[in-house]
């Protein structure tokens, strides 16, 4: 299938181009920042969410929207405002889509974390409902609600032992998920799942039942 990843070039993004090549599909990457990732199945895009003149001519069959910032400024603008465009643009307005995954967040669930990311989190979770609504019964849409992952962005906290040991102590499972178990996740989701639609899958190593955000002053 050919598959459209936003966010591609590093953390869950990335992890998720690869595990869809290694699995056989054509993989066409989209991200402010050149490619990771070197395969012959292999297309980077380089553009923005929020401004559609960068978007590649493209029908894919999939769509991940794994896009996103983190207390930038512009949480709403790119986590929410610029992925409903792309969506709309590769998945709602495409008659070939079949799914399409959003890369959400616990926050979204729970609350708990800074103000602009949660609200941007929670309302595309929202989102993912109606596009589901509107897609079918031609194409599924869920979002995968992620809680604590081992990704660059959340450096801050996983580099300070004492803030760590906090986290770790709400987590029942006392880890955190890596970049490619949330791909094995989106994959699920978007590939293997044909029947479930409009959901918002929580995956947190049980972190939501405390609820707690902990992050470096």
């Amino acid at each position: 299938m050919i598959v459209l990843i936003s966010g591609a070039s590093g953390g869950i993004g990335s992890a998720t181009a690869e595990l869809f090549l290694e699995r056989g599909h054509e993989v066409h990457g989209f991200d402010v920042l050149p490619a990771s990732i070197e395969d012959e199945n292999y297309t980077h895009h380089i553009g923005d969410v929020c401004d559609e003149e960068t978007y590649p001519d493209l029908l894919p069959e999939v769509l991940v929207n794994c896009a996103g910032v983190q207390e930038s400024g512009r949480d709403i603008e790119i986590n929410l405002s610029g992925v409903i465009r792309f969506t709309e643009m590769f998945a709602v307005a495409n008659e070939n889509i079949k799914s399409v995954v959003n890369m959400s967040s616990a926050s979204a669930q729970t609350g708990s974390e800074f103000p602009h990311y949660a609200a941007s989190k929670g309302g595309l979770s929202t989102y993912t409902k109606n596009v589901a609504l509107r897609l079918a019964p031609r194409a599924i849409c869920n979002s995968i609600d992620a809680g604590g992952v081992t990704t660059e962005l959340n450096r801050p906290v996983m580099d300070d032992p004492e803030l760590w040991e906090q986290i770790m102590e709400l987590t029942p499972l006392k880890r955190w998920a890596s970049p490619r178990e949330i791909a094995e996740w989106i994959y699920f989701v978007g590939v293997t799942n044909r029947f479930m639609t409009g959901q918002n899958l929580l995956i947190d190593g049980g972190e939501a039942g405390n609820a707690k955000f902990v992050w470096k002053e």
